[in-house]
């Protein structure tokens, strides 16, 4: 069974390794959606992969980490783009989360990246 609670930030970053002339060079803001997707058995006493109340008190002290930051200034997030997001929650995560399988990181409704782990 899979399970996927979603959380969204708001943030400001700017990519330092793009050309100057790419526009995300400049800094800028995205509504950022994060969804943390757990896969495991179903617990036949509670009925949970997890309770997602869980999930939340996994993620909220990592939320607020993110939420109305400058992206850059997160130690870890200096090149913060999605795939890089994705991957410095996975790290801060998994270990609180076992089951977790993936961690999607939209900037866009239209655009994310997803990582499942090495």
């Amino acid at each position: 069974m899979k399970i996927t609670q979603a959380f969204t930030f708001e943030a400001a970053h700017r990519l330092p390794k793009v050309p100057q002339t790419h526009r995300c060079h400049r800094m800028h803001g995205h509504s950022y959606r994060v969804e943390l997707v757990l896969d495991g058995p179903v617990d036949p006493e509670t009925g949970f992969v997890v309770d997602f109340f869980d999930v939340e008190a996994a993620f909220g002290p990592l939320l607020l980490r993110l939420d109305h930051y400058c992206l850059n200034e997160v130690e870890g997030l200096e090149n913060p783009t999605a795939e890089n997001i994705a991957v410095w929650i996975w790290q801060r995560t998994k270990p609180l989360l076992p089951l977790l399988s993936a961690v999607r990181v939209f900037e866009t409704a239209d655009c994310w990246a997803e990582y499942e782990g090495d």
